[in-house]
């Protein structure tokens, strides 16, 4: 059989658009010569379309969107995602006693199968995550364990959705059971770093229990703080990669499942610096196209944190659609400026100039008459961050640009930002990215590594002036500050951040790992009071195995301390 895998970047909420993609992959599997071929879980829809699948009429134009794609399928059978809008059934927002309430489908994650100018049968997706950045229990009622096979050309094929393949058993024993000799999979399947080769070894597992070939059709592109990293493969029944596709980037695998040389499969990204570059990029771009944003603006300071986010904005979309204001203070040093501007310089992007001293200044004079007599203090300092966070707004509704701001997961898990200052802004770039990964991606950047590949051409070779590699972190916002006058070493403080907030470790298992008490008492605690500033704070993009927003939800007010 020749198999061909669609990963294809969908829009959430676009079904003319999702379909149109669909369609012209069906086209270019057919020129392929492909018998069958795999589309994403949800493709139609794209993922996560959360609570628009409460809506009625979106489950209705989502289903008339899949019959008229249904018409066009000849001479091949194509798998498709989508939201199955099944029986009436209970209300899913549940209504006050005594009031009636709207009545809601009945709603499946599915998978439909399409050939001869129909949707000749639907598999439905049985186990339903419903941790981490998954919610869907919310909106989904499980399939029957049975599993579904389907004849293509005389091979029996059986039918998975993403969660299907990650857990042992049911469905796919089931369909193994039944004669199956390959087993597909389509999937939306979020990244963090490590996330593709982590799937192909769990999906080894799976092959080597079916005796089957399995197939894993991957969605990619950004959706918010989500990344879709693609990343499809092909694996044989001894659970060995025979085909691999593109990461980051939209692509067509095809698979010749009988032929003894199936030739090399392409080469995973061999670097964690490298992978998240690329996932932060694939981010941001499709944050700013699929939301209609022409340019981005963000503040540069001569810090390692802005630097990172400028290159990724040059990267990702172009100098010509990126925009940096340098906005110094009485407490910006000259060579952080002269860093701020020789990078602006190397990356060709555009530049406004902002001085804040007078800014400053008018906002002292008018607090004078409350604040005689009081010390100058945190409250001064948020000021400058409060000016420049004014003026990067200022020059979004003038312009329309979109506001980047440059804030790191260490800063934003210990509450190290101002609200409505550095945190004031439309898309956090950096916010799942730790201080020191920051160091070693600004690195990476630099490196020969970042321009030597094809999908490279054009980036600007290390644009990133080593002074600004090597100074040491700090906000500039009094005389002689650095970060580690408030915080603990970086790469301590990461260790911390890591144990606590990505794998729940509490302050006593963490003091016996060998950390620092005094480190973890001060760290976990500033984490615990700045929840209320991560609620405030713009969408970022998920890297790691645990983010703010989506995979923590921690309440507000909160006396647990362990």
């Amino acid at each position: 059989m020749r198999l061909a895998l669609c990963q294809i970047n969908p829009t959430v909420g676009d079904l003319v658009g999702n379909a149109r993609l669909i369609r012209e992959g069906i086209d270019a599997a057919k020129l392929a010569g492909a018998e069958l071929v795999l589309f994403p879980e949800l493709a139609l829809t794209g993922y996560p379309p959360e609570d628009l699948l409460l809506r009625e009429h979106f489950l209705s134009d989502t289903g008339a969107q899949l019959e008229e794609l249904a018409s066009a399928v000849q001479d091949i059978v194509a798998i498709v995602g989508f939201p199955e809008r099944g029986r009436v059934g209970l209300p899913i927002n549940v209504p006050a006693p005594g009031s009636p309430g709207p009545i809601a489908a009945v709603v499946h994650n599915a998978a439909a199968v399409l050939c001869e100018g129909a949707v000749q049968s639907v598999y439905r997706k049985v186990h339903l995550p419903n941790y981490g950045v998954f919610d869907e229990r919310r909106y989904f009622k499980p399939g029957e364990p049975d599993g579904a096979v389907i004849d293509v050309g005389g091979h029996k094929v059986g039918v998975t959705v993403c969660e299907d393949l990650w857990v042992a058993g049911a469905p796919a024993s089931a369909e193994a059971t039944a004669g199956a000799s390959l087993i597909v999979n389509i999937s939306a399947s979020p990244y963090h770093a490590g996330k593709g080769l982590e799937r192909e070894r769990l999906f080894a597992e799976r092959a080597r229990e079916t005796g089957a070939y399995v197939a894993f059709c991957a969605i990619v592109g950004g959706q918010d703080e989500l990344v879709f990293d693609g990343h499809s493969f092909v694996l044989d029944p001894a659970g060995e990669t025979i085909a691999r596709g593109a990461q980051f980037e939209e692509d067509l695998l095809v698979c010749e499942l009988d032929l003894p040389d199936r030739g090399a499969p392409r080469k995973p990204i061999s670097s964690t610096e490298e992978e998240v570059y690329e996932a932060l990029l694939l981010g941001l771009r499709d944050y700013v196209e699929k939301n209609g944003f022409g340019a981005v603006v963000l503040g540069l300071s001569g810090g390692i944190d802005s630097a990172l986010v400028a290159c990724l904005a040059a990267d990702a979309l172009g100098a010509e659609r990126v925009n940096v204001a340098v906005m110094p203070s009485p407490y910006s040093s000259s060579a952080t400026q002269d860093d701020a501007r020789a990078l602006a310089r190397a990356l060709s992007v555009g530049v406004h100039e902002l001085p804040i001293e007078q800014a400053m200044a008018a906002y002292r004079e008018t607090l004078r008459g409350d604040f005689e007599g009081l010390h100058e203090d945190l409250t001064e300092e948020n000021l400058q961050a409060r000016i420049r966070g004014n003026l990067l707004m200022a020059l979004s509704n003038k312009f329309g640009w979109l506001v980047l701001t440059t804030g790191n997961k260490s800063e934003m898990s210990v509450g190290y930002t101002t609200l409505y200052g550095d945190l004031a802004g439309g898309f956090a770039v950096i916010s799942d990215v730790p201080k020191t990964l920051v160091y070693r991606l600004a690195l990476w950047r630099n490196s020969d590594a970042a321009t030597g590949s094809e999908c490279a051409r054009g980036r600007v070779r290390a644009p990133i002036p080593s002074s600004i590699l090597d100074r040491a972190p700090s906000a500039e916002l009094r005389e002689n500050q650095t970060d580690q006058d408030s915080l603990p070493p970086y790469e301590l403080l990461d260790r911390i951040l890591h144990g606590y907030i990505e794998l729940d470790r509490s302050r006593e298992q963490l003091i016996a790992d060998g950390l620092p008490a005094h480190d973890v008492e001060l760290a976990t605690r500033l984490v615990d009071r700045a929840e209320y500033k991560r609620r405030q704070s713009p969408p970022g993009i998920k890297i790691t195995e645990r983010a703010f927003g989506r995979d923590r939800r921690m309440p507000i007010t909160n006396s647990y301390r362990g």
